[in-house]
C-alpha cells in the first residue's frame, strides 16, 4: 500500500539487521552500534536500543544511504525473509 508507514521497534530492527549479517560492535550513547562490510567498505549505524516504536524520521535516517543503505523496500524484504 503506497504511503503506508512501517512501525518497528529499535530491538526488532536490531534483530533483523543481525540476521542480515550486521554485527553489534559496541553500546553507544544513543543505542547500539552495528557494522557490516559491504563491497570492501565497513558501514556503521547506530540503532536506538528500545522497545518503543522508532519515529518515522529516525527509521528513515537509519535506512538511508548515509547509514545502512537498505531503504524502505529493503526493510520490507528483510521482514518478509526473516519473519
Amino acid at each position: 500500500m503506497p504511503g503506508s508507514s512501517i512501525t518497528i521497534t529499535g530491538k526488532q530492527l536490531i534483530s533483523l539487521l543481525q540476521k542480515d549479517g550486521w554485527i553489534i560492535r559496541r553500546r553507544a550513547r544513543h543505542g547500539l552500534s552495528l557494522s557490516k562490510c559491504v563491497d570492501g567498505t565497513n558501514i556503521v549505524t547506530i540503532v536506538p536500543y528500545s522497545r518503543a516504536v522508532l519515529p518515522a524520521g529516525t527509521l528513515s535516517a537509519i535506512l538511508g544511504d548515509k547509514q545502512t543503505g537498505i531503504g524502505r523496500n529493503g526493510l520490507l524484504d528483510l521482514i518478509n525473509k526473516y519473519k
